[in-house]
């Protein structure tokens, strides 16, 4: 069997935590920021997590 292929999609926008959870950049911070507030924006900038159901998933694309 040859060896698996890390997707490298997946690897750009996925990290494997020290406890296995996969760590997320958030969605809307892009564009159009001068609606949204500052509360928003900042809580925007902190990680978001994978959720568990997803999880396998995203482990398999990146080969762990």
């Amino acid at each position: 069997m040859p060896k698996m292929k890390t997707n490298k999609t997946a690897a750009k926008r996925f990290k494997v935590t020290a406890t296995g959870k996969i760590k997320r950049a958030k969605a809307y911070r892009s564009h159009i920021l001068g609606k949204k507030t500052s509360k928003r924006k900042r809580k925007l900038r902190k990680p978001g997590f994978v959720d568990k159901t997803n999880a396998s998933d995203i482990k398999k694309l990146l080969c762990r």
